[in-house]
């Protein structure tokens, strides 16, 4: 097979979306047979293109890169909405086009497949900027409509998809997110008097409640901290997991929750929201909380704590289950099975 995977979103400043088409990039070069082919197809801007490149570097795939003017996005659009040229055009001949949230061009042949992360856009549209909603929702409404395959992160989110899109759930595949090498037990670690939270500024991550959380646990123990930084650079993201207390992921709604899997493999003990959204990130090996009772994730927090030798040990075991490697096989099989 020959899989044009649109690799665009490495083109910015990678979130978690990136992260994920980085690594299953990698995954699907490690399962493919001698017969496969995976390219990286982007259009971009110049700019855009050498942050591209980067991100790419040790990822072993065939780039198909387009350079194209300023502004890169609009053109993308305006592809997308006229459907002209077809895809083949300009990535080359293909048995598989997966796109991602940034275009969707017309393809004239071949198995066509999407990746739809969580449907937080439909969900909860007071969540995410107007714009963004706007976006997914035609993204999710032109996928529904055109794809032979859907690929997504979690069960949960597999059968999301098929009651709220309508979409077939045996033309559904799930491919869990994998692991970086980098998210390691031994390295460096600042002092580990702190709880560690991400992306607090986002509404779902719940903040105002485990802020409460942690002055709660604050009057036993004095020295503990809450450290939830609106932004972390990626390559300080193993250090500040293996120094963590506790890694506090006490959120309302994800699509699978990825940051779960990172701090247990870092030796970090979790506590994480109690809706099922998170079930399949957590296993048995986090403290699941009411997401909405600071009292019950403070609660958490000491029992994580208190349990911390177990929790680490069994979230270690956890994660080790979910490589890159098995990302791509799963949308391997996906592929060869629809088309």
């Amino acid at each position: 097979m020959r899989i044009v995977v649109d690799a665009t979103p490495l083109s910015h400043p990678r979130t978690g979306v990136g992260n994920y088409l980085r690594g299953s990039l990698r995954g699907l070069a490690e399962a493919a047979s001698p017969e496969d082919e995976i390219v990286a197809f982007a259009a971009v801007s110049m700019l855009s293109r050498k942050r591209l490149r980067e991100a790419l570097a040790d990822v072993p795939v065939k780039r198909r890169l387009v350079t194209l003017p300023p502004s890169a996005y609009v053109w993308r659009a305006l592809w997308s909405r006229a459907g002209i040229p077809a895809v083949e055009r300009l990535a080359g001949p293909l048995d598989v086009f997966h796109f991602s949230d940034w275009m969707y061009p017309r393809q004239r042949g071949g198995l066509r497949s999407t990746i739809v992360h969580d449907l937080i856009p439909l969900r909860f549209p007071d969540w995410v900027h107007p714009r963004t909603r706007r976006l997914n929702l035609a993204k999710y409404e032109h996928a529904a409509r055109t794809c032979d395959v859907i690929v997504t992160i979690s069960s949960f989110t597999a059968d999301d998809i098929a009651e709220r899109l309508g979409f077939p759930r045996e033309r559904i595949v799930v491919a869990y997110p994998g692991v970086d090498e980098r998210f390691v037990l031994a390295g460096s670690r600042p002092h580990g008097d702190y709880v560690l939270m991400l992306a607090p500024g986002e509404p779902r991550k719940n903040h105002a409640a485990l802020a409460s959380a942690v002055e709660l646990v604050r009057s036993r123990r004095p020295e503990l901290r809450l450290l939830a930084a609106d932004h972390v650079p990626d390559e300080d993201l193993p250090e500040l997991y293996r120094g963590a207390a506790v890694f506090a992921y006490p959120s309302f709604f994800e699509g699978f929750g990825i940051p779960i899997l990172e701090a247990m493999a870092s030796g970090a003990p979790v506590v994480a929201s109690s809706h099922p959204s998170l079930d399949e990130a957590s296993g048995d090996a986090a403290v699941r909380v009411d997401p909405k009772s600071p009292d019950a994730i403070a609660e958490g927090i000491e029992r994580a704590l208190a349990e911390r030798d177990d929790l680490v040990a069994k979230g270690f075991e956890h994660a080790r289950r979910f490589t890159w490697r098995a990302c791509g096989e799963a949308q391997l099989q996906g592929f060869a099975t629809a088309l």
